[in-house]
């Protein structure tokens, strides 16, 4: 049977999925997913020992040493960072642009997300200035700002905050009484990691900062949702955690046991995870930084990206020619350049920016190839940019993108 009336269309369920890395999954990995297919019981919830033991080795070779039961593991990044939000109460406060799933998962809990410009040299987290100046503004409105969230090697604008930055965005929202969330998804995957300096909130605030990690899309398949937080060890963050992994039982979010085994193998970093990590940076760096040439070389603007698998762009400059076809804002720009390029492309709004500017997120991980084979070998080749299917996907975004001139 047909369906007689047309559902309502809402910016989160109807928003353009975001186009996935699309590498083929690690075959190291899937023989432990294999292996423990046969588990038939999930795992606790916040995660089973070995899953958390992982991840507080994870952390420890970053410098952020911590056990076991300073950790939390969720079926998902979205159902973790709304059991921290839930646990800790009060208005959140958001760099823009910032990802798209954070601030509707403020709005789930019946809380206001605030957003906060970013410096000119990176996204992911506030300036320092306008964040004590929104703070004091809500709560000259009867607000109760309590959390910041932000993100050093950022999505969706592919930067990473300089040290100097982040300490004083740290600084700031810790003399307002702010705690802070710092998703560190992509902290892994610094595009020149020889020359790129990255620091974590934890570093300089550890008594005030809960860390999260993503593994679905950084370590393991997108199809594998896993993410686990690290929380400070002191009194607060001992019963922070204990109110985040009451909400994780209260909603059933817990990992799949073959989900745990391959999280917890990929979290211990042998050799073929580590191998396999360092190729994904390299070819998203060297097909990132074409692309963004491609962007400046049109005429539009955007920040060079050093992190993750996306980039932001601005293509006000294009204004007028796009205007001739039909796009004057962000949700228009989203559908003209989704059909142009073939693939999903979000606008700005989706990630908090401004409906009427003309600013799209781009994904990088569809230049590496369209099938397992081509991003085998985008991925083996140390010169990706000379495979004949990256360089055609790489000239037809440069065409598309000139012709709007």
């Amino acid at each position: 049977m047909q369906r007689a009336v047309q559902e309502s269309r809402g910016p989160v369920r109807y928003g353009p999925p975001a186009p996935g890395p699309g590498l083929p999954v690690l075959p190291e990995l899937a023989a432990v997913f294999g292996a423990a297919v046969s588990r038939t019981g999930p795992e606790p919830p916040g995660g089973g020992p070995a899953l958390r033991e992982a991840a507080a080795g994870y952390w420890s070779r970053r410098g952020l040493r911590c056990g076991p039961d300073h950790v939390v593991a969720a079926d998902g990044v979205q159902s973790l960072l709304l059991a921290l939000l839930a646990a800790e109460g009060g208005d959140l406060l958001v760099p823009r642009p910032c990802p798209a799933w954070w601030s509707p998962q403020a709005r789930l809990l019946g809380r206001r997300a605030y957003p906060v410009p970013t410096p000119a040299e990176c996204g992911g987290v506030p300036d320092s200035y306008a964040l004590l100046e929104t703070v004091r503004r809500v709560r000259a409105e009867g607000g109760t700002p309590r959390l910041l969230l932000l993100s050093v090697a950022d999505d969706p604008t592919g930067t990473v905050a300089p040290p100097e930055v982040t300490h004083e965005a740290c600084e700031a929202a810790v003399s307002e009484g702010l705690y802070l969330i710092s998703d560190e998804t992509w902290n892994g995957t610094l595009h020149r990691p020889r020359e790129t300096v990255l620091l974590s909130p934890a570093e300089m605030r550890p008594d005030r900062v809960t860390v999260t990690v993503d593994l679905a899309g950084s370590l393991t398949p997108t199809a594998w949702p896993v993410a686990v937080a690290r929380f400070p060890d002191t009194a607060g963050g001992s019963a922070r955690r204990a109110r985040a992994l009451d909400v994780l039982t209260a909603v059933g979010a817990v990992v799949a046991g073959p989900v745990a085994a391959a999280a917890a193998h990929a979290l211990g970093e042998p050799r073929a995870v580590r191998e396999r990590a360092r190729q994904a940076a390299a070819a998203y760096a060297r097909v990132a930084a074409a692309a963004h040439r491609a962007v400046l070389a049109a005429g539009a603007l955007a920040r060079p990206p050093a992190a993750g698998r996306y980039f932001y762009a601005d293509l006000g400059p294009l204004r007028r020619g796009l205007e001739a076809r039909g796009v004057t804002d962000a949700l228009e720009l989203e559908n003209f350049l989704g059909e142009r390029f073939g693939v999903p492309t979000q606008g700005g709004h989706r990630f908090g920016d401004d409906l009427d500017a003309l600013r799209v997120r781009f994904a990088t991980g569809p230049f590496l190839g369209a099938t397992r084979r081509q991003r085998l070998e985008s991925l083996a080749s140390p010169e990706p940019l000379e495979l004949p299917h990256v360089a055609r996907a790489l000239t037809a975004f440069a065409t598309a993108l000139d012709r709007l001139r």
